[in-house]
């Protein structure tokens, strides 16, 4: 008998988490994994009692679900994602609906949206975030894609998504197409850049002589206040954490970072679209640079850096850095919303970006206190251009900009690589300026190839050549972007 009101395919962590909160809240979950002696183990343990229905097959598993039939995926991005698809296709009628949980890239979302609706299904792909904690006990979930498929799963969404205020759940519509797993992109990349300046505030505060304790209680003290989010709680938690033999963990683990690809993918689609996206491209670089191991162990023998000790007001630099961490994070959200207005308007997905905050507020991983002050600049002008224009940001900005600064200077006094830092306070000082030296870039662009120049004493949108050597001639190239 058809009973189930979803299935779910793929039993790793998040998918059986994700089954248990679905079970929690009453909903009648399906499941089937391609190992399917998973299926049994997860009966047998986790699932043990509750009403979650085992399957053993893709035509036992479809044959269990209420019509329309709602299929979640929760396997590994990419091929795998079509395999299932097209493993599934004969079992499916028209209006069923299949749902992609995994970190698919948009453009993959795109196409299977456009692919199934010619077969009369629909599709969502959805991001889900807050790691296997917040798949048990409530996630930010961002659904995009067809659109007529979200009254039937918008039930199941909203019950086990996170809720804050007034049990406002983290989930709600974004956008057509690929729109749910593109805000997920974006979600992630600003992900690598929290974690990024916290481990460059890390480093600052080991290169002033602080301890682990010492720095897990300035973590502990930072999350009461304007930096109180997820990542800053989990932080001073790994400080202090002793393993086996009582001594930090932390200083046991090899500084080699890894990435799974959406931090990338975010980076070059704001090269695609030309949106400033330095924070985040700096973050990932971290990480590449991160991974040359060995040859930075070698250049460490052959390169010197400036053989300088921290000395001065330590409190003060605790509050420096406090201000560095604040005002660089700020410019990381103003970038990545840069970047999802430029999105929405691209591909016509009609983001709503007050919304987008509201999602991020609770059980995902970039969960932070100031996500709300991002719903209200929204709320108060829909037609923000930038964060950094809003009034609330604004101020916060200038106000931590002393502190930031002297931060950033103290890193290069010290030979201690902060790029999120430093690039985030450059793009601040180009986003302030009036005045760029584009004029002598675009003169250059002209000596060389023609290329042409508007004139600050002449009308926007006339373009000048000019014959720099008196050899050049006077043919110019036809293409010009700004």
């Amino acid at each position: 008998m058809s009973q189930a009101d979803i299935g779910l395919i793929g039993l790793a962590v998040m998918g059986q988490n994700l089954v248990m909160n679905m079970n929690d809240h009453g909903f009648t979950v399906a499941v089937f994994n391609r190992t399917t002696s998973k299926v049994d183990e997860f009966l047998a343990d986790a699932a043990k009692g509750s009403n979650v229905i085992g399957t053993h097959s893709l035509k036992e598993l479809c044959a269990s679900l209420k019509t329309p039939r709602r299929i979640m995926m929760m396997v590994k991005a990419g091929e795998a994602v079509d395999q299932q698809i097209e493993a599934l296709l004969p079992f499916l009628e028209k209006g069923d609906i299949i749902i992609d949980g995994g970190n698919s890239l948009y453009t993959d979302s795109e196409r299977r949206v456009t692919e199934l609706a010619a077969k009369g299904l629909l599709y969502i792909g959805t991001g889900v975030s807050g790691g296997e904690e917040g798949a048990r006990h409530g996630p930010s979930i961002m659904p995009g894609g067809s659109k007529d498929a979200w009254p039937a799963v918008k039930p199941i969404f909203q019950s086990i998504s996170a809720k804050v205020g007034d049990k406002v759940p983290c989930c709600d519509w974004v956008g057509n197409g690929g729109a749910g797993h593109y805000v997920k992109m974006v979600h992630n990349g600003i992900e690598y850049g929290d974690m990024q300046l916290i481990c460059e505030g890390y480093a600052l505060l080991k290169a002033a002589g602080f301890t682990n304790d010492e720095m897990s209680a300035i973590f502990t003290k930072w999350n009461t206040g304007r930096l109180d989010s997820f990542l800053i709680e989990i932080t001073a938690n790994i400080l202090k954490f002793k393993d086996t033999d009582g001594t930090f963990l932390l200083d046991k683990i090899m500084d080699r970072a890894g990435q799974k690809g959406t931090g990338k993918w975010t980076g070059i689609n704001a090269l695609d679209l030309g949106i400033p996206l330095t924070l985040i491209a700096e973050s990932v670089f971290a990480r590449c640079v991160s991974s040359m191991k060995d040859q930075r162990v070698a250049a460490s023998k052959v390169l010197a850096g400036p053989e300088v000790k921290f000395t001065g007001d330590k409190a003060q630099f605790v509050k420096d850095i406090e201000d560095a961490l604040y005002a660089s994070k700020i410019i990381s959200y103003a970038q990545g919303y840069m970047l999802m207005a430029e999105a929405s308007k691209a591909y016509k997905w009609d983001l709503s970006f007050g919304d987008i905050a509201l999602m991020w507020r609770g059980g995902c991983i970039i969960r932070s206190a100031f996500l709300g002050n991002i719903k209200e600049a929204f709320t108060t002008n829909p037609n923000l251009e930038n964060l950094l224009l809003d009034g609330f940001f604004a101020k916060a900005v200038t106000e931590a900009q002393p502190g930031w600064r002297r931060a950033v200077c103290k890193a290069i006094e010290l030979g201690i690589p902060a790029p999120c830092f430093s690039t985030a306070l450059t793009f601040f000082d180009g986003y302030r300026s009036a005045v760029v030296p584009a004029n002598l870039l675009q003169a250059q662009r002209d000596y060389f190839g023609a290329h042409t120049y508007e004139r600050v004493d002449k009308p926007r949108g006339q373009f000048f050549h000019t014959n720099w050597t008196g050899t050049g001639g006077n043919v110019s190239s036809s293409t010009y972007n700004a």
